[in-house]
């Protein structure tokens, strides 16, 4: 039995893939593996990944690394939500705040309250009662947990960062934990005939390194997953129809940096704009089907303002998902399992979740069918569940200028997301599965955000009367009001560290 143990874990593929998930494993299981880590000097990464949502907080926080020196090392700035601007014909702009809204009632969200002095003509905005929202379009920032003298919950953040920096300050800290780092590309891979798993990969300079289990952070590429192992993949470019990406950076034209990203839609797809300390992150996402990169790239270049640095990036990518993400002795993580465009910034979410499921089904002797299944099932049903929030954003909008807009409105969706849009403008109950990773709040914001008006509202909301409801609204507000005019700068809050 102690043969069969897994004792040498083999990655393939450095940036933040590779280096978060050799982080992770490094911090709880360095004791017990060798972890070795081969990244190909000749490879660049996508290195555009420059945003991330709240949860990336407490997994650093695991991996054991200072929030201080983090900001420090990746000229990262703070992001309390993402505002799209143009994705509908009535709204000019919205905002998918992170944290609460609001306060929280029993059984009953404080959105139907809203709602019921909506009703009747109340003119206050959904926003009004969301701190995140408030300080951020005042480009003011504290770590504030809770608003004070209250229970009411303070401020949820995220990072922006920069992705080279990110993945260089990663590979020092793993390495720092045990993790040997072998530069060298792979030229070909052993399968075992019988077994079909992979037993030895063979380097460009003579090298072999073996493995009992391999982790494929080879980006788009899939060498393991895909080349090697032909493991399929679900095409999701049908709901999805984006399938290029032009990165560019650029200076900034002004010292005040606002604490979150941009999403501004253009007539075949959107343009992201990330600040960062030292430069801006812009990007354009669209439909090589409704626009040529000539025209991708004009549109870009004309809505940045400050001096751009470097040339622009080409990208290319499917939408949709590798079909058994851990298969035979690999498992794929990161954008060798799946991609969903950028527009919820969760790809290193899912670097994330993907490097704790495999932690916790990780196997001490023999791979089995059983924890693959599982990992599968689960990977499956999270990507599926972010795949209808990102979907939800194109099938909602009501432009009519262009025919991509128009195929979006008109598409045919998933039944799960179908059924989800007809239960809230039914009745304005957002229905979330346990594993959803984003919360009704956030469900909300976007349906609200492109004018869906619930017909009903929870029955609960008559146990205050209305009285008692606008004294309740207008208190929040200004409560809101107050806590975020006496936030600092977000600017200052980063000079202080």
């Amino acid at each position: 039995m102690a043969e069969q143990r897994i004792k040498n874990l083999t990655i393939v593929g450095g940036g933040t893939a590779g280096w978060l998930t050799a982080s992770l494993f490094a911090k709880v299981m360095g004791k017990q593996l060798n972890i070795t880590l081969i990244e190909s000097d000749d490879i660049a990464t996508v290195g555009v990944g420059e945003a991330t949502i709240p949860p990336i907080l407490p997994f650093n926080g695991a991996l054991g690394i200072d929030e201080k020196a983090f900001i420090k090392a990746t000229s990262a700035t703070i992001k309390l939500g993402i505002q799209f601007e143009g994705w509908s014909k009535d709204v000019p702009s919205y905002m998918h705040a992170f944290g609460a809204i609001g306060k929280d009632f029993p059984f009953c969200e404080f959105y139907h309250h809203w709602l019921a002095v909506k009703s009747q003509g109340d003119q206050s905005n959904f926003w009004d009662f969301s701190l995140n929202y408030q300080a951020a379009k005042q480009h003011k920032f504290a770590k504030l947990h809770t608003i004070p003298n209250t229970q009411l919950k303070g401020l949820s953040y995220a990072y922006h960062f920069d992705a080279q920096q990110y993945a260089v300050f990663l590979s020092q800290h793993a390495q720092t934990l045990g993790v040997k780092r072998i530069a060298g590309t792979v030229s070909s891979v052993r399968v075992n005939e019988e077994s079909g798993f992979i037993e030895q990969l063979d380097l460009a300079d003579g090298q072999q390194v073996s493995g009992d289990l391999f982790i494929d952070c080879t980006g788009m590429h899939g060498l393991l997953i895909e080349k090697a192992l032909n493991c399929g993949f679900e095409d999701w470019s049908h709901w999805l129809p984006c399938d290029r990406a032009i990165a560019i950076q650029s200076n900034p034209l002004s010292n005040d940096i606002a604490p979150f990203t941009r999403s501004i839609a253009h007539p075949a797809g959107w343009q992201w704009e990330i600040p960062l300390q030292h430069r801006v992150g812009n990007g354009i996402v669209y439909s090589s089907k409704h626009m040529s990169d000539e025209e991708a790239q004009a549109i870009l270049l004309a809505g940045i303002s400050g001096d751009t640095l470097g040339k622009p990036k080409h990208l290319r990518f499917r939408t949709g998902r590798r079909l058994t993400p851990w298969c035979k002795n690999v498992v794929a993580i990161g954008l060798s399992s799946g991609f969903l465009e950028p527009l919820e910034s969760t790809s290193i979410h899912l670097i994330q979740t993907a490097a704790v499921r495999l932690l916790k089904l990780f196997p001490q002797n023999d791979i089995t069918q059983q924890s693959r299944d599982i990992f599968n099932r689960e990977t499956q049903q999270e990507l599926e569940q972010i795949r209808d929030f990102v979907i939800l954003h194109y099938k909602l909008n009501d432009r009519a200028d262009s025919d991509f807009w128009r195929l979006c409105h008109t598409m045919p969706i998933p039944e799960s997301l179908k059924r989800k849009i007809a239960l809230f403008k039914e009745t304005g109950v957002i229905h979330s599965e346990v594993t959803d990773l984003f919360s009704s709040v956030a469900w909300q914001q976007v349906m609200l955000g492109q004018g869906v008006i619930p017909q009903q509202q929870h029955p609960l909301v008559d146990t205050l009367t209305a009285e008692q409801r606008e004294e309740l609204l207008s208190s929040l507000r200004l409560l809101i009001d107050k806590t975020a005019s006496a936030l600092p700068k977000h600017v200052a809050f980063l000079a202080s560290l």
